[in-house]
């Protein structure tokens, strides 16, 4: 959106403001049902973005990054959002033929989506490692044809494993690009002396290579499956837990630091807990700490905690799995986000 002021500041403000107003509208049309008020604020919305002499183009792009910010994945909702599209064409005055033209843009966006998803599907799914003295349990759901969640192992000759679950704040071939980076990446960064380097290597690769509106959090963790010893370090990362079997409690594990790709050389840095048997590290995306219930709330940690101990005694995968039905029947389908758990088991310590 272009728009000539003095001030720049106010500019953005403007724009982030009409920004908010065309989410507002999508989300009375989509969620709540509300056509009259959708349909009146479209009418202003339309006013607003031809006074600061807005492009077709803009406006298709700023319908396609709502979708995609507000998870609109679902085809019916994909095509039940095109008659607020339509609303803002109408008010431009725009032919049939240029409305027809900017479908044919969206459609090209969902085929992006399919190529991202054969890529992630072909290329990112990861070989989970087996030991005697360890149990892994991992699951990762997209809320639509791509996921936004990632995850991924590495395993050493040293009874070690390298694990990382990252969240990519963005969507479909660019996000996709993204994770493929990350994976390689991983291989280079396994070969520093531990997370917190590791987390240094990635971070000036994705702040080198990838689009400056994405970024990325990740938990990165080293686990010695002989010692049951955990090193990780965090990238602004949801925090993980460690379940403590023998005191049944649930032991906060985080780094607080920057999310990836924000500045290059940042420094993070690493802790080292060590796990009894029995004891199970759980990591997770945001899509299941802020999973929203039937009644709009959100999902509370302890509920997910109780459901961890009623499994506790289960292979981490039947653990996972119970996890991800039990809060799929919790969840208000139009409010899905992409969910990722991953559970690591000390099943023995030899040490």
């Amino acid at each position: 959106m272009k728009i000539i002021v003095e001030n720049e500041d106010s500019v953005m403000s403007y724009i982030d403001s009409l920004t908010n107003d065309y989410e507002e509208i999508l989300r009375l049309y989509l969620y709540e049902n509300d056509v009259d008020a959708a349909i009146a604020k479209c009418h202003t919305f339309s006013r607003n973005v031809i006074e600061i002499d807005t492009s077709p183009e803009e406006i298709v792009s700023l319908h396609t990054q709502m979708l995609n910010h507000m998870h609109v994945n679902d085809v019916e909702l994909v095509k039940q959002s095109l008659e607020i599209l339509e609303e803002v064409m109408i008010s431009f005055g725009f032919t049939y033929r240029d409305y027809r033209a900017m479908l044919d843009k969206l459609d090209l966006h969902d085929q992006e989506l399919d190529i991202a998803a054969s890529l992630q599907e072909t290329m990112l799914k990861p070989t989970i490692p087996v030991a005697d003295t360890m149990q892994i349990g991992a699951i990762s759901i997209p809320a639509g044809k791509v996921s936004g969640d990632y995850f991924n192992f590495i395993h050493h000759n040293s009874h070690k494993i390298s694990f990382a679950v990252a969240d990519v704040i963005g969507k479909g071939i660019p996000a996709a690009i993204a994770m493929t980076m990350l994976r390689f990446g991983m291989e280079l960064a396994h070969l520093n002396k531990g997370p917190a380097k590791a987390l240094e290597t990635l971070n000036n690769l994705v702040e080198k290579n990838v689009n400056k509106n994405m970024f990325i959090t990740m938990f990165y963790g080293v686990y010695d499956y002989r010692k049951g010893k955990l090193t990780f370090s965090s990238a602004g990362h949801e925090p993980g837990y460690i379940y403590r079997y023998e005191e049944d409690v649930f032991e906060e594990i985080d780094t607080k630091g920057l999310v990836l790709g924000v500045r290059q050389d940042n420094t993070y840095f690493e802790k080292t807990v060590d796990l009894k048997e029995n004891d199970m590290i759980f990591i997770f995306t945001d899509g299941v700490s802020e999973l929203r219930k039937h009644d709009e709330t959100f999902i509370d940690m302890n509920d997910i905690f109780q459901m961890l101990r009623e499994m506790k005694d289960n292979h981490p995968q039947d653990t996972v799995q119970y996890l991800y039905e039990t809060l799929t029947r919790m969840q208000n389908n139009l409010r899905k986000d992409d969910l990722t758990m991953l559970i690591i088991k000390n099943a023995k310590n030899l040490y």
